[in-house]
């Protein structure tokens, strides 16, 4: 079973926990540790407490929010990450919703696939502030950048750009510009396979790359002894993330469209509860890892393993730091050789 990499979340506490998480994570052998973003959480902030908490893992952001950050902010940002993790850093970008464009950023959410496709090589221009102004007038960005001090170069002007995508036109902006993708925690190998896969193809063949463009794959993760309790909570998650009307290109993929319109009903009516018992087992053992950890450790072998250049296990955040623990021991690779 190849390594894995572990989605922090500090398991619903502060900082102090994600370091503490992240510091496990490596003991534990874990390859990576990458860092979440919502509407009170900071990626960039996380990622540099956790890159000083750690030596060796990758550093990552699954994902921060691009258009929420000026290109500017953005390169700096990423400038300062890469020398605090010693050129550890991936840094992942997404967009998020429609919604949380327009009402969290003030946006119009319009054209979301172009606006990163603008945006990407611009942050690339701008960690090579070192050589040079830079002036750009494009479609949805305009700045001049004109040094009035000395600027030294970056730890690397070729950092890793991975971008989130789920629908196949955003996938294949990430094969045009990234460096790779963030794959959605609905994401199935199936899904992988026949439509991100080639999406990504059809991205670097428009940017005239050969090689293959690696995926870092959110995967649902929720590990405990009471084996229906895990299930539960991994089942709330996939309840969660099924009430987006945007990600019905996967359920559409494997016959689930009718389980999520149920979902989404029950969860817009306020009746969680309703929303998650929704969510049959073979929705949940499509899209999810949930069980025990001898159930997890095997179901991954037999359908997740290799599937993601990086694989970025996500333990449910409202299952507290129990429910992190237990995702690190059931993969604790130093503690089972």
């Amino acid at each position: 079973m190849g390594p894995v990499s572990l989605i922090v979340t500090g398991g619903g506490g502060g900082l102090p926990d994600i370091v503490e998480s992240a510091r496990r994570a490596e003991a534990a052998g874990f390859a990576g540790v990458w860092g979440t973003e919502f509407y009170d959480r900071s990626a960039t902030v996380s990622l540099a407490a956790m890159a000083q908490a750690t030596e060796r893992v990758t550093i990552g952001s699954a994902i921060a929010y691009a258009f929420g950050r000026t290109p500017v902010v953005l390169a700096a940002e990423a400038r300062d990450l890469d020398e605090i993790s010693a050129r550890r850093l991936i840094l992942g970008l997404g967009t998020g919703t429609r919604r949380m464009q327009t009402d969290w950023h003030g946006l119009d959410g319009e054209h979301p696939a172009s606006r990163m496709e603008e945006l990407v090589p611009l942050v690339r221009r701008l960690l090579r502030l070192h050589e040079g102004p830079v002036d750009h007038d494009g479609r949805f960005y305009r700045l001049h950048v004109r040094p009035t001090a000395p600027v030294g170069p970056p730890p690397r002007t070729d950092l890793p750009i991975f971008l989130a995508g789920v629908n196949p036109r955003m996938i294949q902006a990430a094969g045009t510009v990234g460096d790779g993708l963030v794959g959605h925690p609905l994401f199935t190998p199936e899904y992988v396979r026949e439509v991100a896969r080639p999406a990504l193809e059809r991205g670097a063949e428009r940017a005239g790359r050969d090689e293959p463009v690696p995926i870092a794959g959110y995967l649902t993760c929720s590990v405990g002894e009471d084996r229906d309790a895990a299930r539960q909570a991994a089942r709330a998650i996939v309840a969660f993330n099924s009430t987006v009307k945007t990600y019905r290109v996967v359920h559409r993929l494997h016959g689930f469209e009718e389980h999520a319109e149920r979902i989404r009903e029950a969860w817009m009516s306020g009746d969680f509860a309703r929303a998650v018992e929704a969510v049959p087992d073979e929705m949940l053992d499509t899209i999810a890892l949930a069980g025990t950890a001898d159930e997890v450790r095997a179901r991954y072998a037999e359908r997740w393993d290799g599937l993601y250049e990086h694989t970025l296990l996500w333990p449910p955040a409202f299952g507290g730091m129990a429910a992190v623990r237990a995702v690190i021991d059931a993969f604790n690779y130093r503690g089972r050789t």
